[in-house]
């Protein structure tokens, strides 16, 4: 049964685009439909230099909802907003192709050159606490520096440098749990409770047969988050892939939940819905 006492998250976000040439573009901004998540109110409007641009919404894979548009030359303003309530938070299982396809190294992931430290630094810990524990470790040996990193940066680009933003925190913490054979993937959410707001980056790990998140950042608590999409890493959850050169000139992002953000403990077992 839904609970009744669940409350309603607000999201918007608003891209501010410019482009000299058309460019084919599919956005990443939609809020995941799961079980359990209760899309309440949703909308979606592009407006481009001539009028409003039409776009196509593109089912992929955990629910991920893209759409896809070209966006003309001249700027263009995108805009979607929703409101959300999550009715239940159940940890979804470990699939047998997941538990293949995420224990894999990957673009941003690089997973095959951090096993040494991976083992020195976790061999001792109990299966089911790797997750937090790598969370807890990257938190750690991280500096949270906006503006410090580049698009380019892999996890272990992000372990010589000791810095990063949100998603190099999530990159480092996937690719670690990779090298200890948990399945990881990063999802970018919208995060209540998050200062400064913006879009978020966490990570989802299956030690034993079920799905768990942790966030090394601890910027945002977890049992507020919506998922918006999850993949091996930056490359399958970016909020904007187009096919030429488009500026991103601004990016404002909202996420509330009635009544605040609920509080994290940092337990272990905390899911994303």
């Amino acid at each position: 049964m839904p609970d009744r006492a669940a409350p309603t998250t607000s999201v918007r976000a608003r891209l501010h685009l410019a482009a000299d040439t058309p460019s084919e573009a599919a956005l990443g901004v939609a809020v995941a439909r799961r079980p359990g998540v209760r899309v309440l109110t949703e909308s979606l409007r592009v407006d481009g230099p001539d009028g409003a641009v039409g776009a196509t919404a593109l089912e992929a894979g955990g629910g991920t909802l893209l759409h896809g548009l070209t966006l003309p030359a001249g700027r263009t303003t995108v805009e979607y907003a929703a409101t959300v309530r999550v009715e239940r938070r159940r940890a979804q299982p470990l699939t047998p192709l997941e538990r293949w396809e995420l224990t894999r190294p990957s673009r941003y992931c690089p997973a095959d050159l951090l096993g040494t430290l991976a083992a020195r630094e976790f061999g001792a810990v109990p299966r089911e606490r790797l997750p937090a524990a790598v969370a807890a470790w990257v938190h750690g040996a991280l500096e949270y520096a906006p503006g410090s990193s580049s698009p380019a940066d892999t996890a272990v680009d992000t372990l010589v440098a000791r810095r990063g933003v949100c998603r190099d925190f999530a990159h480092l913490t996937a690719a670690l749990l990779r090298a200890l054979d948990v399945p990881a993937r990063v999802c970018a959410v919208y995060a209540p409770g998050l200062a400064p707001m913006d879009l978020h980056a966490v990570v989802e790990a299956a030690p034993v047969d079920a799905w768990e998140v942790v966030d090394a950042t601890r910027l945002a608590p977890r049992q507020g988050l919506v998922r918006i999409t999850g993949g091996r890493d930056a490359a399958d959850t970016a909020f904007l892939t187009t096919s030429g050169p488009v500026r991103l000139e601004a990016l404002e992002v909202l996420a509330a939940v009635d009544g605040g953000p609920p509080g994290d403990d940092l337990a272990p077992g905390a899911v994303l819905p």
